[in-house]
């Protein structure tokens, strides 16, 4: 798993090794990755990653995040309670030198306190494949004051999702076993 563009292009993060397999992490592909960052930098949806504040719930490795940051995000918020994920996404820290625009929040995505920082403008939701957990996690962050006004959300799961309340449906990509959701914070 690499960084596909930006002041990190080509490094390689790392990922699920030997023995974590009951991690049960999901890590997007390289090649999904490029197509939906080139989807995102597209002009389609503006320029959602310049100038980001990125929360990245269900993080996993903390690709997405990474990639953001790489390619001019903020700051990134990684929220996720499983211990090998969080030992990847320190280690990715580390490795990329981005410990003073990441947060990592140790905690069930679907069970955040109230933010105390600035609102995230580009939500990744990653949640388990057909588990539910990605709509109640959603609500929840926006209850909380997770999520600015107008932010995009990119929300993968195994099939289209549909938008819950208090969010538009932008538009759904298919990439192999993945489909790609985006919804706008009302």
């Amino acid at each position: 798993m690499r960084i596909i563009a930006g002041d990190f292009r080509g490094r390689s993060l790392t990922s699920v090794g030997k023995g974590d397999e009951g991690a049960h992490l999901r890590p997007t592909t390289d090649r999904t990755r490029e197509s939906l960052f080139n989807m995102l930098e597209g002009g389609r949806f503006g320029d959602p990653i310049e100038n980001a504040q990125v929360l990245d719930l269900f993080s996993g490795t903390g690709a997405l995040s990474f990639e953001s940051l790489s390619r001019g995000a903020t700051h990134a918020t990684l929220v996720d309670d499983g211990r090998t994920a969080l030992g990847l996404i320190r280690a990715n820290i580390k490795l990329l030198g981005v410990a003073d625009r990441s947060t990592v929040i140790k905690r069930d995505a679907r069970r955040l306190p109230p933010c105390t920082s600035t609102p995230a403008t580009l939500v990744f939701l990653d949640p388990p494949y057909g588990k539910d957990m990605g709509a109640p996690a959603l609500l929840n962050a926006r209850a909380g004051g997770w999520i600015a006004p107008r932010a995009l959300i990119v929300w993968e799961e195994s099939s289209q999702q549909p938008a819950p309340d208090g969010f538009t449906f932008l538009d759904a990509r298919k990439y192999g076993d993945t489909t790609v959701t985006l919804l706008e914070a009302e």
